[in-house]
């Protein structure tokens, strides 16, 4: 027999799990797009660089190292998205999954945020299918896309896990 208590507890923490991130699927944009602003370095590529204003690359949009990623982790105000396919793990505090080359579908741009200006984190395994991503939602007008450089390799390499349960796949439960 379960304990009730265990029960009622659990269901309290997936209510308010899934409450938090409708709730940061509808948050307003924060006047700077991460925990580390960037710059732009001389090869041209965002850089951290604490304090200084945050500067879009020449693609529009911003670039997070995944240490600026595990850093806003922690007051999450984004909707985080993998765009690998096919799968091959994903970062704890992933909203969505969906595939690079199908983001600009209607039914999967209406899983993101209705206000354009929202702060979007997309990532993949090496990064260039989130570049791809980020590319074509700037051409659809999103301006506050952030891609997270060398994606899930770079998050390995970081020392940070990877969630490979392929039964832990993200829902839509503002949906």
């Amino acid at each position: 027999m379960k304990n009730p208590v265990a029960v009622t507890l659990s269901t309290m923490v997936i209510a308010a799990v899934l409450t938090a991130g409708c709730a940061s699927r509808n948050a307003q944009p924060a006047s700077a797009p991460g925990p580390a602003p960037t710059s732009q370095s001389s090869a041209g590529v965002a850089t951290p660089a604490s304090g200084a204003t945050p500067t879009r690359n020449a693609a529009g949009y911003f670039e997070w190292t995944v240490q600026d990623l595990k850093q806003a982790l922690g007051k999450k105000d984004f909707v985080l998205v993998n765009v690998h396919i096919p799968f091959e793990g994903r970062i704890d505090g992933t909203d969505l999954e969906i595939p690079y080359d199908q983001i600009t579908r209607s039914e999967n741009l209406a899983k993101l945020p209705a206000d354009k200006h929202a702060r979007i984190v997309l990532y993949c395994r090496s990064g260039n299918m989130s570049n791809i991503a980020a590319n074509a939602l700037v051409k659809l007008g999103y301006t506050n896309l952030v891609d997270v450089k060398g994606g899930m390799r770079a998050w390995e390499a970081a020392g940070y896990p990877l969630n490979m349960g392929a039964d832990a796949a993200p829902t839509d439960p503002c949906a």
